[in-house]
């Protein structure tokens, strides 16, 4: 097997976008070499702990209306390709995304990351829920087989937000600015929302490595 490390932030739309090109490569291969962990990257790490609304922030960023507007033009053409729904008019918080992280975290102990990936990108793009509320965070670890009250006990806690915040600080010094961030077998790194043909072709030639080493 063959670890691929992804770093990524749940409120990132082209981390949406990449998982599901990723997701589609890998529907062609059910005996795909990949072991998947996910790991934390805080696009906003000084975001206040309640979030912001989103059109201040969105605005303030990208330098007003008509900014926010060509930022998220590609986003939202690169989405609908991918056939994936972006309901901007229903997100109206910008969460600081440090409990999600760490029930991303928690979900991996129990072998459900990539489910709560899921369930956090579609609370986020499609219902527009804040997914920095502990209610919002705890229902998706409900859906995801999780323990909701034990999940609502931990997140009231400081149980390993100092761990997300020194893994996201070690993502940073081994030079990782954006994400997504795909990282194949701990040595070659694969930037951005890459197509599903990308990820067929890193797959085949994992594979036909395999073969021959057999």
């Amino acid at each position: 097997m063959v670890k691929l490390d992804i770093i990524s932030d749940p409120i990132c739309p082209w981390c949406y976008i990449g998982k599901s090109h990723l997701d589609k490569a890998l529907l062609q291969f059910p005996d795909h070499p990949f072991v998947i962990e996910w790991h934390p990257f805080q696009l906003n790490p000084d975001m206040p702990d309640a979030g912001m609304d989103r059109r201040e922030y969105l605005e303030t960023k990208f330098g007003g209306k008509e900014g926010a507007a060509r930022a998220y033009a590609p986003v939202v053409e690169n989405a609908e390709k991918a056939g994936l729904t972006i309901n901007l008019e229903k997100m109206e918080r910008t969460p600081n995304t440090i409990n999600a992280h760490r029930l991303i975290h928690w979900a991996g102990i129990e072998q459900r990351q990539s489910f709560v990936v899921d369930l956090l990108f579609k609370a986020y793009f499609v219902d527009g829920k804040d997914i920095g509320d502990t209610g919002i965070l705890a229902d998706v670890a409900e859906t995801a087989g999780m323990d909701s009250a034990v999940t609502r006990r931990l997140l009231a806690t400081d149980e390993d937000i100092e761990s997300i915040k020194n893994r996201d600080a070690h993502s940073r010094t081994m030079g990782i600015s954006s994400v997504p961030t795909f990282i194949v077998a701990n040595q070659h790194a694969v930037p951005g929302a890459q197509p599903p043909e990308t990820w067929v072709s890193v797959i085949k030639d994992i594979q036909a490595q395999i073969a021959a080493a057999e």
